[in-house]
């Protein structure tokens, strides 16, 4: 039972951090081009190895969230991030729309400090997000494998394919069951090879030793957009997640998550850490 618990607990993360990874990162390559011998699987494969291409890349940038989540406890954060090599660093500005007051904002700037100058603390924050960034590429790779695609059509620079699960395919762990389940959309820039939105959604429950060791529900789903703000670089803007779900023994998992990222601002590749706390708190 513990293994099987541990293992749900991994498909929550590992569906959140699919989204992230995928909003987080640009893909590089060259221009999608609508050619009738090119077959809608060819095009995702390609999507997807430009993203194994571009996985290592993570300019660093300043920009401001505002998120909705289980994290924030349901209020309306507005944070300034940095994020850097070192990993992501967030200064809460505003909750509710409403400033914080001054000794709120003092202990803000404290937790933020100390957070910079615990290098262990940090170094494994900053693992346990490259572990989960590796887990979610995984799932981004077994795209083309684990599901069939139909053409959406064009609107304008994008291209649009639908997807649902390839009933051919066998899903060989627990993660990879519950992406299996998922139907969507994807939305790639026909010029750039750029990913600019992915959606999918649970149609139905997925269960797990017939329903006894857990389920995810059906209405799980995640919404994630991304636009250019800089040369060649995409960044999220919105993020939308919902994750249900239940495990033994009647334990429930959920995620659910609404962010607008906005205001981005490139920052030196060289910038350290203090440097970047420094502009994060001014």
């Amino acid at each position: 039972m513990a293994d099987a618990s541990c293992s749900l607990y991994r498909i929550n993360r590992a569906l959140l951090f699919f989204v992230l990874s995928v909003g987080l990162r640009g893909l590089a390559g060259t221009s999608l081009r609508a050619q009738s011998n090119e077959s809608l699987e060819s095009v995702v494969r390609s999507v997807v190895s430009a993203e194994r291409e571009a996985a290592s890349q993570r300019p660093p940038f300043l920009y401001t969230s505002i998120e909705t989540s289980d994290r924030t406890k349901g209020h309306v954060w507005t944070e300034r991030v940095a994020d850097i090599w070192e990993g992501r660093l967030r200064y809460l500005i505003a909750e509710d729309g409403h400033p914080l007051s001054a000794s709120r904002r003092a202990e803000e700037i404290a937790r933020i400090r100390a957070i910079a100058a615990d290098l262990t603390s940090l170094r494994n924050s900053r693992q346990d997000q490259q572990s989960d960034e590796n887990r979610a590429r995984q799932m981004i790779y077994l795209l083309p494998r684990a599901f069939v695609f139909e053409d959406g059509g064009r609107e304008g620079d994008w291209v649009r394919i639908n997807y649902k699960p390839n009933p051919n395919y066998v899903p060989q762990t627990f993660e990879e069951r519950a992406l299996h389940g998922m139907k969507g959309t994807l939305i790639a820039d026909s010029r750039s090879r750029r990913l600019h939105q992915l959606s999918g959604a649970l149609d139905d429950d997925v269960s797990f030793g017939y329903g006894l060791l857990g389920t995810i529900h059906r209405g799980t789903n995640f919404t994630t957009t991304r636009d250019l703000v800089g040369p060649n670089v995409w960044k999220t803007t919105v993020l939308d997640v919902k994750i249900d779900g239940r495990i033994a023994i009647f334990k429930t998992i959920g995620r659910q998550q609404h962010s607008i990222h906005r205001d981005f601002h490139a920052l030196p590749v060289d910038i350290s850490l203090p440097q970047a706390v420094a502009l994060l708190v001014q």
